[in-house]
C-alpha cells in the first residue's frame, strides 16, 4: 500500500496565555486531533488515549497537510511523539498563501470565500468543550475544520490557486498556488522513517 496522505487539526487543553504566550506553545496540552486519511477516504479522530495509533499513522505518512500546522499543531504535537515532528513531509495552506500573496488570512474568511463555507466555532470554543465535557461538539468542530482545509486544499490543487479576500472589502484577489509539485515531490523522496 501507498503512503498515506494525511490533513490534521488538533484541539487543545489550555490557551496560549495559560503557557506564558507564543515562546511556549510545545507546553500546550492536546485534547483532541482529527485527520483525513487520502488513502482510506475517511475521516479519523485521536483522543490522548489513542495517541499511539496517531503517532503510527503521522510517522508513517508521505505527507502531512494543514492550516497554521508548522506554527501550531505539530510543535504542540511533538512531546507526544518520538520522533521530531518537523522531519515530516508537510505542507502548510497558510504558509503558502502568506508565501504567496504576502499576508496570513483566517481559516473563516478563506473558506467562506472560496468554497462558501467556513468554520462552525471559534478556536477558544475547542477550549470551553474540553472543559465542559462536550466532547462531541469538540470532535464535531475539528472534523469540520480538517474538512474545510481538505477542500481547500483540493481545489488549490486542481485549480491551482485560492481567492483571497481583502480586508475591509467584498473584493478577493487570485493567489495562485503550486501544490501538485510540492506533493509529488513528498511523495517520491525517501522519507526519514
Amino acid at each position: 500500500m501507498k503512503k498515506d496522505i494525511l490533513v490534521i487539526d488538533i484541539e487543545t487543553k489550555n490557551t496560549i496565555f495559560d503557557v506564558g504566550g507564543e515562546a511556549n506553545i510545545k507546553d500546550l496540552d492536546t485534547s483532541l486531533v482529527c485527520l483525513y486519511s487520502y488513502n482510506d477516504n475517511e475521516y479519523r479522530s485521536f483522543w490522548e488515549k489513542d495517541f499511539g495509533d496517531l503517532r503510527d499513522a503521522i510517522k508513517e505518512s508521505a505527507l502531512v497537510i494543514g492550516f497554521g500546522i508548522n506554527r501550531f499543531d505539530l510543535p504542540v504535537l511533538n512531546k507526544y511523539f518520538d520522533f521530531n515532528t518537523e522531519a515530516l513531509k508537510r505542507i502548510d495552506l497558510l504558509e503558502e498563501i502568506e508565501a504567496a500573496y504576502g499576508r496570513r488570512i483566517s481559516l473563516d474568511l478563506l473558506a467562506n470565500r472560496n468554497l462558501g463555507v467556513g468554520k462552525t466555532h471559534k478556536g477558544l470554543d475547542a477550549i470551553k468543550f474540553w472543559n465542559e465535557g462536550n466532547l462531541e461538539e469538540l470532535e464535531s468542530y475539528c472534523r469540520n475544520d480538517v474538512k474545510v482545509t481538505k477542500e481547500l486544499f483540493d481545489l488549490a490543487k486542481t485549480q491551482g490557486y485560492l481567492m483571497v479576500p481583502q480586508k475591509g472589502t467584498d473584493e478577493a484577489v487570485r493567489v495562485a498556488l503550486e501544490l501538485n509539485s510540492k506533493i509529488d515531490g513528498a511523495i517520491n523522496e525517501n522519507t526519514l522513517f
